[in-house]
C-alpha cells in the first residue's frame, strides 16, 4: 500500500501571518514537521503543499519536496486533494505544518493496515489541562461505540450536566484519507454546522460519512497564536539541550 504524506502550509494565517516559516531554533516550523515525519518507514513520500512562493523557496533551500497549490482553497483538506491529484497513492496522510511537536510514531497510528474504497480517519487525544476545554482553538470530539465521530465542536463537548467523571478529547492535526474521501470532500458543499464551527471534518459527519477517530497519547500543540509559538520554541530549546 503506497502512502504519501501531504503537509499543507498556508502562508497567510489570520492569527499568525507566515506561520509555516516561523523561526524555531534557526529553522522554519514546517522544516521541523517534515524532518520528524521522515523518520517513519511507513511513508513513501512527503510533500509540502504550499500556496505562496516564499514557502516554495524555503522548501527548495531546505531540500523538502514541494507542490504548489491554489491560494484560493478555503480548507487544508482541499489543498491536500489538489496535491494528491499530482502524486498517486493508496492513502494520503495530512499532517498540518503547525504541528512541530508531533512525533512520527504517533502519526503512524492513523494509518490503516488494510483499506478499500472510502476511508477517512483522524487522531484524537485526551485533554489533560482544564483550560484546553474552553479554548476554542482546541476542537473537542465525541464518538460512538465504534469510535466514529458523532460531532466536533470548539465548545466543551459533551456538556457536564449530570457528571464531571469523563474525559474530554481533542482532535489532532493528523488525518488519513483515501482519494475517494478527498474527492468527496472537495465536491461536497460546506454544511451549516461546518460553517458555524469552522471545522473541516464536520463535512463528513454532516453527510453521514464515517470518520474514524483513533485515540492516542500525545503531548503536542497546534501552533495558532504567538503564545503557542513561544511555548513550542521553549520545548524545542529544552529538547535540544538534552541531546
Amino acid at each position: 500500500m503506497r502512502t504519501v504524506m501531504i503537509i499543507p502550509a498556508r502562508y497567510h494565517s489570520s492569527r499568525l501571518p507566515g506561520k509555516p516559516l516561523a523561526d524555531i531554533e534557526g529553522k522554519p516550523m514546517v522544516w521541523w514537521v517534515y524532518q520528524e515525519m521522515k523518520k517513519s518507514d511507513r511513508i513513501d513520500e512527503i510533500y509540502v503543499a504550499a500556496d505562496h512562493e516564499e514557502v516554495q523557496r524555503v522548501c527548495r533551500e531546505n531540500e523538502m519536496n514541494c507542490i504548489m497549490t491554489s491560494p484560493e482553497h478555503k480548507t487544508s483538506t482541499e489543498r491536500v486533494y489538489e496535491a494528491a491529484q499530482q502524486t498517486p497513492a493508496d492513502i494520503y496522510v495530512c499532517v498540518n505544518a503547525d504541528e512541530p511537536l508531533l512525533e512520527a510514531g504517533v502519526m503512524e497510528q492513523v494509518l490503516p493496515e488494510h483499506m478499500a474504497g472510502f476511508f477517512a480517519a483522524n487522531l484524537m487525544t485526551r485533554i489533560r489541562h482544564p483550560v484546553e476545554v474552553v479554548d476554542e482553538s482546541n476542537i473537542k470530539v465525541v464518538t460512538d461505540h465504534q469510535g466514529n465521530a458523532l460531532f466536533m465542536s470548539r465548545s466543551p463537548l459533551p456538556h457536564p450536566k449530570t457528571s464531571v467523571l469523563f474525559d474530554y478529547y481533542k482532535h489532532l492535526g493528523v488525518l488519513a484519507y483515501s482519494l475517494q474521501a478527498l474527492r468527496f470532500f472537495a465536491e461536497t458543499p460546506r454544511g451549516k454546522n461546518e460553517a458555524v464551527e469552522d471545522i473541516n471534518e464536520l463535512r463528513f459527519i454532516e453527510n453521514g460519512r464515517r470518520l474514524k477517530m483513533i485515540p492516542v497519547q500525545a503531548d503536542t500543540l497546534s501552533v495558532d497564536t504567538a503564545r503557542d509559538l513561544e511555548y513550542v520554541r521553549l520545548v524545542m530549546r529544552e529538547r535540544r539541550g538534552r541531546l
